[in-house]
């Protein structure tokens, strides 16, 4: 008897084409996905160059999805949920890291077969990477008044984040709850150096911070691999979207998301 024949086994449980509930293609909605990369011009690089930004772009998004869960465990005492996403969240952003190394197959010379396309479309534009500034804990408002060309829902969803608790208030409310005082900058640092001084009893929001640590680490390299890389592609030209370029992203490479944990390391 085939399994089709066999009513006790639930239509919704069977697997395999003869189903054919839903495609491959279909379900990752390919045909609209592989729609989206429309060169401006015939220069041969330009399809890597859109892919690789696309490409991130997904990253940010999931990033986002990541990181808001590991914020939300961590105000729920979950501190071990959030270790586990942050296993992910490190994961993916040391492919970021890695995906520069693909954009430096290009030439120079490769680049500015089609840079001119671009103006005034530039990286600094891209909404998702200053959430992830915002949910990180760097915030900026002035960013949306230099940000011309983003929809009314992009502008949304940054005055949200900018609203929103951050990471490293979600930490702290870990510390409070864990019956540490978080009054005030100067009794954190106290709270931090007692979670570092006594792992027997806070190892697990020890290892919390390490995981913070790694998250702002990671992004760091991301910044200076991709600094490495403008000056690699274009040297000391100003930026598409009207920026001074290589000097203006190197100007953020020793921008920290938590201070306090990097000087937590002086205070021991």
């Amino acid at each position: 008897m085939g399994i089709d024949d066999d009513a006790t086994v639930p239509r919704d449980r069977q697997f395999g084409e003869e189903g054919r509930r839903v495609s491959y293609g279909g379900y990752l909605r390919l045909p609209a996905l592989l729609a989206q990369q429309q060169p401006q011009s015939e220069a041969p690089d330009e399809l890597l160059f859109i892919t690789v930004h696309q490409v991130y772009e997904l990253w940010f998004k999931l990033l986002l999805h990541e990181l808001e869960n590991v914020r939300d465990a961590m105000f729920a005492g979950e501190l071990w949920q959030a270790r586990h996403l942050f296993r992910r969240v490190h994961a993916v952003e040391r492919v970021l890291v890695g995906q520069v190394e693909v954009l430096e197959t290009m030439t120079p010379q490769d680049f500015l077969a089609f840079r001119a396309k671009l103006a005034p479309a530039s990286g600094f534009q891209s909404v998702q990477f200053r959430e992830l500034e915002f949910l990180s804990g760097v915030k900026d408002e002035r960013y949306l008044d230099r940000l011309k060309d983003a929809g009314d829902e992009e502008r949304l969803r940054l005055r949200r984040r900018l609203g929103e608790p951050t990471l490293w208030d979600a930490y702290v409310a870990a510390l409070s709850r864990r019956g540490l005082p978080v009054s005030g900058e100067e009794e954190i640092r106290e709270s931090l150096l007692t979670v570092a001084r006594d792992r027997r009893s806070h190892d697990d929001l020890w290892q919390l911070a390490e995981d913070l640590l790694t998250h702002d680490e990671t992004t760091a390299l991301w910044r200076m691999r991709h600094v490495q890389m403008v000056e690699r592609q274009i040297g000391t030209k100003s930026g598409t979207g009207g920026s001074t370029g290589a000097p203006y992203l190197r100007s953020r490479t020793q921008m920290h998301y938590f201070p306090l944990l990097w000087e937590l390391r002086a205070w021991l």
